[in-house]
């Protein structure tokens, strides 16, 4: 009984900070489900329960959802999977998170202390975002980053930010749900684990959304950079 209702709450907590943000599920849950499940558990479970943020998410804000603007990303990361695969093989993945954890410590703590210009970028920088997220997030399955710094630095206002980073984490969820089920990893346990922490993840979800609503957009972004140094320290710490 212990450990499903720690699971309920971990979820519960998620969902809080991604429909806040946009983002973050898994930089929360995954180090606390380590505690207490093998991480062939862990990952699938997450997963499934980003699905349930992301479509929510997707659903709340259909009418800023942006084909033009999810779709050169979602496009760009499935060759940046490939490469993320051969990364792995090559280099060290702790070298690669301790490395992306400084560049992030570095350009959100300058980015907190030096406002800068938000501006119209050229649309090829949305492929380098994509292929950058694929390749990463295959590399050690924390590929978010590259397309938050790419959706930060935009003229976009908070609620085109945040459509456009669920969309893209909707497409990378469903992606990753269907390789897990397809290799075996989504097990009848994970499957169990799924049906008593998706209600806690929506709950948490909605919650965050209520949240959402009541910030600017400054203070989004000052969120959004906040959040970006904790996943650096956390990606050097756990490296």
């Amino acid at each position: 009984m212990f450990i499903p209702v720690c699971i309920g709450f971990i979820f519960l907590l998620a969902g809080m900070v991604q429909g806040m943000t946009g983002f973050g599920s898994a930089l929360v849950a995954m180090p606390l489900l380590s505690l207490s499940l093998d991480i062939k558990s862990a990952v699938p479970l997450c997963t499934l329960n980003s699905l349930v943020i992301t479509s929510f998410l997707a659903m709340r804000m259909k009418k800023h959802l942006d084909g033009k603007k999810i779709l050169p990303l979602c496009l760009a990361a499935i060759p940046g999977m490939l490469v993320g695969v051969t990364l792995l093989k090559k280099v060290s993945s702790a070298s690669i998170s301790i490395g992306l954890g400084v560049l992030l410590i570095a350009y959100s703590g300058y980015s907190l202390l030096v406002r800068t210009r938000q501006r119209k970028l050229h649309p090829g920088w949305s492929y380098l975002a994509g292929f950058s997220t694929g390749a990463i997030g295959a590399a050690f399955s924390s590929g978010g980053p590259p397309v938050i710094i790419y959706a930060s630095l935009t003229d976009w206002d908070k609620d085109e930010i945040k459509a456009t980073l669920t969309g893209f984490f909707l497409f990378n969820s469903a992606m990753n749900a269907t390789a897990h089920a397809v290799s075996g990893l989504t097990t009848v346990s994970v499957l169990s684990s799924f049906i008593y922490s998706a209600p806690c993840v929506l709950l948490g979800t909605v919650l965050g959304s209520h949240y959402y609503g009541r910030i600017d957009r400054n203070l989004y972004l000052n969120g959004i950079f906040t959040f970006l140094i904790f996943m650096g320290i956390m990606m050097i710490v756990l490296a």
